[in-house]
């Protein structure tokens, strides 16, 4: 009975707070031990004596930043960048009409847009990094190129120079401005890529030069022939005047014995 008066009086103090001023009879004190991981501080004494004892590394003669700078071993290019330079190899070769715009950044539906009118004058978009695009530019004839070579560049290739319906379609998308190309070797900036699409196309200035070329040569021709018809048509009117002439002159009568039949016949020439 008493132990469980106890008990109750037990579980009634814990459950109530304590009171003011008053201090539980058992308390928790946690030991820890002493921390020895401190640096220790040096002895004056000591410390004068690794003053006067720390190395001083002598003054190089020539500054490093005035010595060149140490040999690096040359980068192994990867299989992937031989295959991206061999594809910018073949992009400038096999194409007459090369332009650089930058790439900005349209949405994926306007590109797609973009591509398919492209697409539809055999003009093809290809984006190349400048990692791959730089060097193969600075060892070819086109390293004037390279100032366009900004940031994120897009390149619109073709094998026609189609320069014409190339702006027609980029005005449509106007956040992505035509730096420059060139169109068959020849370096073009904006505008002269305007002024080239001004041009009548290359089949009118065949057309007219092969017509100069031949109107001299056609007229030679003429005046080779004009002497030989004339002589031709001259003897043709001799000849119809001779027939003319034969027609209208009288045939002579024949003789009485030519009539009869009985022609002395000509005594021989020796006689």
């Amino acid at each position: 009975m008493a132990a469980a008066v106890a008990a109750v009086a037990t579980a009634s103090r814990r459950r109530l707070p304590p009171r003011a001023g008053w201090l539980p009879t058992l308390q928790s004190v946690r030991h820890a031990k002493a921390v020895t991981r401190h640096r220790r501080v040096m002895h004056f004494e000591r410390q004068k004596l690794m003053a006067v004892t720390e190395y001083i590394a002598p003054k190089p003669a020539i500054p490093p930043r005035c010595l060149p700078p140490p040999l690096q071993p040359p980068k192994e290019e990867s299989g992937l960048a031989r295959l991206l330079r061999q594809e910018v190899q073949e992009v400038f070769q096999t194409n007459r009409m090369i332009a650089i715009c930058q790439n900005v950044n349209l949405s994926a539906e306007d590109k797609l847009l973009m591509r398919h009118q492209l697409r539809k004058h055999t003009i093809w978009v290809k984006v190349f990094p400048n990692e791959v695009l730089k060097p193969f530019l600075a060892e070819s004839k086109f390293r004037m190129l390279l100032p366009l070579l900004v940031g994120h560049n897009m390149l619109l290739v073709s094998p026609e120079p189609k320069a014409k319906e190339m702006l027609r379609i980029l005005k449509t998308v106007p956040f992505l401005p035509l730096l420059g190309g060139c169109i068959d070797n020849t370096i073009l900036s904006y505008q002269g890529f305007v002024k080239y699409s001004k041009l009548r196309p290359l089949s009118g200035f065949q057309g007219e030069l092969v017509g100069g070329l031949g109107f001299p040569a056609s007229q030679t021709h003429a005046l080779l022939q004009h002497q030989p018809r004339w002589l031709a048509t001259l003897l043709d009117q001799y000849l119809r005047q001779q027939r003319e002439g034969e027609a209208a002159a009288p045939t002579p009568r024949a003789s009485p014995q030519e009539e009869s039949g009985t022609v002395d016949p000509e005594p021989p020439k020796g006689s």
